[in-house]
């Protein structure tokens, strides 16, 4: 179950500790599938788009602490009048399970950190299909709209996040170890200030790095709200198979990401050095495929979550999907080096990678969006990814 990263076949290992984290994330983007696809065929394509936006406007909420000032921020990000009070009622019930989802990610990446991918992947499982039966009943069966799709949700978050947490503290040992950062006093624990103080600026360069991505995306959805409702449910279902599409490359380069910092602990740069070349090849040759497939496949696609006779929506959608899907090798690329850069302390470089990204898109939606309609906003993304990669790779090169 537990995987060391420093031995054995590079490609296999990778691929072995990685499969169980990408099927996890796959199972996770099914909570926002199952949301939808039921409350899109059940409760409107206003709804659909309602649901979405949930995404970016909670990790603001979040970052900022400003749950207090949800009025204010659901203006900022110009939601439609007709969707309004349905994003409100959603928004409103989702805080409750915030907490949960803490918990989850945290055992999940104590787990991981262990080599165990695949106690994360059980507890997601039973999670996901409890969320999806429990859409079903709530919206379809019971008629509760958008704020049943919000309590499933909910219920679901408490299952993994309490039973993940439960397990870790049983199962794990490890866990309960006195560590080299902590020193126990009289029965207690404390921790040591320096690893402390080497925690805290590691999460503080994380913690920054996703408020400047999710502030630069809230500003791009500000953008797409200004368009109109049929945009905004089309952006909504676009980006839901768009980031079901390259997640496996995400979650690959958070796989690699704990290879580099294995090797990159026990000093094995000739194991790095060839397992960055490996998992390069590995996400071209994915995301080369997918990008294809997408491409290929994008008015299908959009007709998985929207009504045939929503012919605009699906064909504002599949023109996002088509022009993201030819570019999916920058995005793929991109999370490599995130990974990289966290393995090898140096998370800042991410935060820069992110606000070269997010900062470049922002600023050439605003600028073709004017000229070009959508499709400016549509391939300021793609644009921004690659300035991102061309800098990430330099500074690589650069040690």
């Amino acid at each position: 179950m537990k995987c060391d990263l420093t031995k054995g076949n590079i490609t296999t290992t990778m691929l072995y500790f990685a499969a169980p984290m990408i099927l996890g994330n796959i199972l996770q983007q099914c909570y926002n599938l199952a949301d939808t696809w039921i409350v899109g065929r059940y409760v409107g394509s206003g709804a659909l788009a309602a649901s979405f936006v949930l995404i970016l406007g909670i990790t603001v909420v979040i970052t900022a602490g400003a749950f207090l000032f949800l009025h204010p921020i659901l203006n900022v990000m110009e939601i439609p009048a007709d969707v309004y009070d349905m994003m409100f009622a959603y928004v409103k019930i989702i805080l409750y399970g915030l907490v949960f989802i803490f918990l989850y990610n945290y055992f999940s990446f104590l787990l991981r950190s262990t080599g165990n991918s695949v106690i994360p992947l059980v507890f997601l499982s039973i999670s996901t299909v409890l969320n999806i039966a429990l859409d079903y009943i709530f919206v379809a069966a019971l008629d509760c709209g958008v704020e049943g799709a919000a309590e499933a949700t909910v219920i679901a978050q408490i299952i993994s996040g309490v039973g993940i947490g439960i397990y870790s503290l049983i199962k794990e040992p490890v866990l309960r170890k006195n560590g080299a950062g902590t020193v126990r006093t009289g029965g207690r624990i404390r921790i040591h200030a320096s690893v402390f103080g080497e925690i805290l600026s590691c999460s503080a360069a994380t913690g920054i790095q996703q408020s400047v991505m999710n502030f630069g995306i809230l500003m791009v959805q500000g953008l797409v709200n200004s368009f109109g409702t049929a945009v905004m449910a089309a952006f909504a279902a676009g980006v839901k198979i768009d980031t079901l599409a390259y997640m496996p490359a995400q979650e690959f380069g958070n796989a690699y990401s704990i290879f580099i910092s294995q090797n990159y602990g026990a000093d094995e740069k000739d194991r790095i050095t060839k397992g960055t070349k490996s998992a390069v090849a590995i996400v071209l040759v994915f995301c080369i495929f997918i990008s294809a497939a997408v491409f290929l496949l994008a008015p299908r696609l959009m007709g998985i979550f929207i009504s045939p006779e929503e012919t605009e929506i699906i064909g504002i959608g599949a023109g996002y999907l088509q022009i993201e899907g030819a570019c999916y090798c920058g995005i793929g690329i991109l999370f490599l080096l995130y990974g990289y850069f966290r393995a090898v302390e140096r998370p800042r470089i991410s935060l820069l990678l992110t606000a070269i990204s997010l900062g470049t898109r922002v600023v050439l939606a605003y600028a073709f969006a004017p000229l070009f309609g959508v499709d400016g906003i549509w391939w300021a993304i793609p644009v921004g990814w690659a300035l991102a990669d061309v800098t990430g790779a330099v500074l690589v090169r650069k040690g």
